[in-house]
């Protein structure tokens, strides 16, 4: 085969490829803007009327904190796929206003966490006083959560269970699920458990499903609750108090 006709096939070849590359980048992108799940307007407006907490937009993310006083404890809290972060201000809103902790729900890159490779401390630095951090998240969260979490001082798993290994270590472990889960199932709960300390503390929330953990409606594949969102939100807020307490 002559050389100039080899090089012009192994042009096209090589075009061919980058055009691929840019189909898959660019539906890729596409993805990740479609079909994200919105706060639900009623739960976010009384969180937001809540005169106990403050709410600020901050680089780092949506900054939850005491209305009045400081926080010792804080939790960086990383949002399931495609949810917008607003989505769990209503279900995070008393672990601020009733256990004095300081919440940064995080703004993932393209709304999925594994697309966002910043480190914890871009998202501690929205509240610097603070001295020990918890890092949780929900769903696909959850994952990335368990990434940060040797930087972390505790992990809380938000419906959710981790990819990476981190039996060995001493950190407390909170994981809170849901009975009628039907993306992060009991049985994928459990058989993710080697990879948690074996002091870790695994706690289901009866008649919670998935989407229970948020307050943006209902999600394609999930069973049905069967419990009321304040049901859930109140388990959420005394489960999480008190790791916080004795992180403290």
């Amino acid at each position: 085969m002559p050389v100039t006709r080899a090089k012009r096939i192994l042009s096209r070849i090589l075009l061919s490829l980058a055009a691929l590359v840019v189909l898959i980048l660019a539906g890729t992108l596409v993805w990740t803007q479609v079909g994200v799940m919105s706060a639900e307007s009623d739960p976010l407006a009384q969180a937001e009327a809540n005169p106990s907490i403050r709410i600020e937009d901050a680089p780092e993310g949506i900054v939850l904190s005491p209305a009045e006083g400081g926080s010792e404890i804080g939790l960086v809290f990383i949002p399931g796929a495609k949810v917008q972060p607003e989505g769990y201000i209503a279900t995070l809103q008393d672990l601020a206003a009733e256990d004095g902790l300081t919440v940064v729900i995080t703004r993932p890159w393209l709304n999925l966490a594994f697309f966002d490779p910043r480190g914890l401390d871009a998202f501690t630095s929205a509240a610097p006083d603070v001295d020990s951090w918890m890092v949780g998240g929900h769903s696909l969260g959850g994952v990335r959560a368990c990434q940060l979490a040797p930087d972390a001082d505790a992990l809380v798993l938000f419906a959710s269970y981790c990819a990476n290994d981190l039996s060995d270590s001493r950190m407390p472990v909170l994981s809170l699920s849901g009975s009628e889960d039907g993306l992060s199932t009991p049985d994928k709960i459990a058989d993710a458990r080697h990879l948690l300390p074996d002091d870790a503390e695994l706690v289901e929330i009866a008649g919670a499903s998935h989407a229970s953990f948020g307050a943006y409606g209902p999600q394609a594949g999930d069973g049905a609750p069967t419990v009321p969102a304040d049901v859930v939100r109140d388990r959420i807020t005394d489960r999480i108090g008190s790791l916080a307490a004795a992180l403290g």
